[in-house]
C-alpha cells in the first residue's frame, strides 16, 4: 500500500514539475545571481572600500619606491664631470678667440711698423732687423728645446 502512496505522490509532483516549469525556475535563479553580483560591483561594502584604500596605499607606496630607486641609479657625478668638461671647452674656446684678436693685433703691429720703417732712417731699421733676428734665433732654440 505504501508503495502505491509513493507512486501516487511521485506522479502528483511529477505532473507538477514539467519542462516548462523548470526552465522558469533556473531562468529566476540566474536573474536572482546576476542582481547579487550587480549589487556587490555597484554598492560595494565598507570593509571592500578599506581593502581597495590599503591596496591604494601599497601601491603609492610602491610607486614612490621605485621612483626613487631611479632616482638613486641616475648618474649624478658623471652629469657634473660633464658639465664641468662643457665648461671648461667653453673657456678653451674663449682663449682660442682670444688667441685670435692676439693674432689680428700682432699684425696690425707689424704692418704699422711697416709703415714706420718707410718714415724712419736707416739706423733704426737696422737695429730692428737684428732684434728681430735676435728674437728668432732664441724662438728657434726654444723649439729645439722642447722636442
Amino acid at each position: 500500500m505504501e508503495k502505491l502512496q509513493q507512486q501516487k505522490c511521485w506522479r502528483a509532483v511529477r505532473s507538477r514539475i514539467s519542462y516548462k516549469n523548470a526552465t522558469i525556475v533556473v531562468c529566476l535563479l540566474n536573474i536572482v545571481s546576476a542582481l547579487i553580483l550587480l549589487q556587490g560591483f555597484l554598492f560595494p561594502s565598507p570593509s571592500s572600500r578599506l581593502a581597495s584604500s590599503n591596496k591604494g596605499t601599497a601601491l603609492y607606496r610602491n610607486i614612490k619606491e621605485s621612483e626613487d630607486i631611479r632616482r638613486s641609479m641616475v648618474p649624478v657625478d658623471l652629469i657634473r664631470r660633464v658639465r664641468e668638461i662643457g665648461k671648461d671647452m667653453s673657456v678653451e674656446t674663449e682663449s682660442v678667440k682670444q688667441k685670435d684678436v692676439k693674432q689680428t693685433a700682432a699684425e696690425d703691429l707689424i704692418s704699422k711698423l711697416n709703415n714706420f720703417r718707410s718714415y724712419s732712417d736707416v739706423g733704426n731699421v737696422k737695429a730692428l732687423e737684428e732684434w728681430r733676428k735676435r728674437k728668432m734665433e732664441r724662438a728657434k732654440q726654444r723649439s729645439i728645446l722642447w722636442d
